[in-house]
């Protein structure tokens, strides 16, 4: 069983894609930042490393897409998971009873009709599952906490509300991030990164090497080049894998296209599971 290291505190949304990905019993390292992530594999202390990318909700994470940029993990699978937000208060507190709520902002931001309704004071934190954490320890009767059932469970907090989100379709998206490429699927995506030359059209040719071969992109992405002012790269995934025969056809035709091109990694392809449901990917709890 591997070792995966997460951002945040135990109880956080990572943790959770951690558990429904690779089962209740797998070893998790807390990591302070997105960039920890990374050092932990790349030093050894994690097997792998999840890394949260873009949430149905709010959009993508600018800095996890930069570090992908920065670093050379590859990505071994995606994670789909549902999120629900729980509300949950120091052991004995009623609902009734709260007059603030603390979490990330968010968190907050997709549960503000919820919070609207109960006339409660929204309370901006660094995180989510780190806001149990802290109520936990310093217990206040009338502050509630938005995080995970797991945070609820770790910090032995009381949940007075679940799935308190403004909208059922509150999604995020996970890489699993390694040191090699992960076996081949039967369903795959490919996900990399390119830049275009300073040419009418040139994005144009570059989309059109998988055009012509129908292979279907599921995303693409502008992010600005951080060395270079008014430069940008791409962020791209299709469905197939890289040494499908029209993929590789295709990545070569890019190749001759673009500026500059970098593989990120083919992996097994994640379906979206139904509220309630685990992730689609794979779930093993042995």
């Amino acid at each position: 069983m591997p070792t995966v290291a997460f951002q945040g505190v135990r109880g956080a949304y990572s943790e959770t894609a951690v558990y429904q990905y690779f089962g209740s019993k797998t070893p998790t390292v807390p990591c302070a930042s997105l960039e920890a992530i990374f050092e932990a594999v790349e030093r050894g202390r994690a097997d792998l490393g999840i890394l949260p990318v873009e949430n149905a909700w709010s959009g993508s994470m600018p800095r996890a897409y930069e570090l992908l940029m920065e670093r050379d993990l590859r990505i071994q699978a995606e994670i789909i998971i549902h999120i629900q937000h729980t509300l949950m208060a120091v052991a004995g507190t009623k609902l009734a009873d709260l007059k603030r709520v603390r979490s990330s902002l968010q968190s907050l931001q997709q549960c503000e009709k919820f919070i609207h309704r109960h006339q409660l004071e929204a309370i901006p934190a660094f995180d989510t599952a780190g806001s149990a954490r802290d109520l936990a320890a310093q217990p206040e009767p009338d502050l509630g906490v938005v995080a995970s059932r797991l945070a609820a469970e770790i910090y032995d907090l009381d949940i007075l509300e679940d799935a308190i989100e403004d909208t059922p379709f509150n999604y995020t998206r996970f890489f699993v991030l390694g040191s090699e490429d992960p076996p081949r699927a039967q369903r795959s995506k490919t996900s990399l990164i390119f830049s275009t030359r300073h040419l009418p059209g040139s994005l144009y040719a570059c989309l059109g090497e998988f055009a012509e071969r129908n292979i279907n992109l599921t995303k693409i992405e502008s992010r600005p080049r951080r060395n270079r002012p008014w430069q940008y790269l791409f962020y791209l995934d299709f469905e197939g894998h890289w040494q499908d025969p029209v993929a590789e056809a295709a990545l070569l035709g890019l190749l001759r296209r673009a500026g500059f091109v970098k593989m990120l990694g083919s992996y097994p392809m994640a379906t979206t599971p139904q509220p309630g449901e685990r992730n689609g990917a794979v779930f093993s709890d042995q």
